[in-house]
């Protein structure tokens, strides 16, 4: 979880003291905090560049995972009234403003900009805090339909996390296990609880690699749903709030499936396509 305390606890503290302060002297609150306009993107769902930068060294590191693939990053929606058309997303420091173009389908590259390194700038869209979520895509090219690589999602979880892009735990919880949870070490565990999604709503996932196949259970899919009775009231918490039913864990760490391993969806509208007519 990537909580931004910024904009919340902090600024609460400081006009509780500023309050409290006042009231000791015996005189009325003083207005602390400048005024703000009203046309103001308060709260926008940023990301540090420098973190996303560092994804992309890693990913340059760890080709080996993924040999032929490439790397972009993904926005998702996170909430059912959030308009995913026009983005506009921009590299912004001190004195940078440097616009980041975005795909149709919603993915984006960065480059290396030295100056905004050096004024650790974030990289923000025009939309605010929560409204999107956003991950990393590696794909090697010349796949089957509705097929990705092991490989490559092992790569995306390392990146994705090196690049501080993931929010889906509760604030308290979601703060304490950026200090718990090791990168490459959390990636590499069995089953570790990252969120992918798929392109559409999932009926089924299976890990095929030569003649052996797997069929991922229920409670790997849609978040973990089946498996937790509390799932529901953690959901406005989950980056998968509005996508849960493409959503689906691997066992990255699981090193008995090799890198080329497929892994195949099988999805719900599928059934549509077969029906008798």
């Amino acid at each position: 979880m990537i909580v931004d305390f910024r904009f919340g606890l902090p600024l609460a503290l400081i006009c509780a003291c500023a309050i409290a302060s006042a009231q000791d002297q015996g005189k009325e609150p003083q207005t602390v905090l400048p005024p703000v306009t009203a046309t103001a993107m308060r709260d926008p769902v940023e990301k540090s560049y420098r973190k996303m930068i560092g994804g992309v060294e890693l990913f340059e590191k760890m080709r080996s995972l993924a040999p032929q693939a490439s790397l972009r990053f993904k926005l998702l929606p996170r909430r059912r009234d959030t308009d995913m058309e026009g983005i506009a997303l921009e590299i912004l420091g001190d004195t940078v403003a440097i616009p980041v173009p975005v795909a149709a389908d919603k993915t984006f590259t960065l480059e290396r900009h030295q100056k905004a390194l050096d004024e650790d700038a974030a990289v923000t869209p025009n939309r605010r805090s929560r409204s999107m979520t956003w991950r990393t895509e590696i794909r090697t090219p010349g796949l089957p339909p509705n097929t990705r690589r092991l490989g490559d999602l092992r790569l995306e979880c390392l990146v994705g996390l090196e690049s501080d892009l993931i929010s889906n735990m509760r604030p308290l919880f979601g703060w304490i296990i950026r200090f718990l949870v090791g990168g490459s070490d959390y990636c590499n565990r069995l089953q570790p609880q990252y969120l992918f999604f798929a392109e559409r709503p999932l009926f089924g996932v299976t890990l095929v690699a030569g003649e052996r196949r797997e069929t991922l259970p229920v409670d790997r899919l849609y978040g973990g749903a089946s498996a937790d009775p509390t799932f529901k009231d953690d959901l406005p918490y989950c980056d998968c709030e509005v996508l849960l039913d493409r959503t689906y864990f691997l066992p990255l760490g699981d090193r008995s499936w090799p890198h080329d391993t497929l892994v195949v969806f099988e999805y719900m509208d599928d059934g549509d396509a077969l029906a008798p007519k």
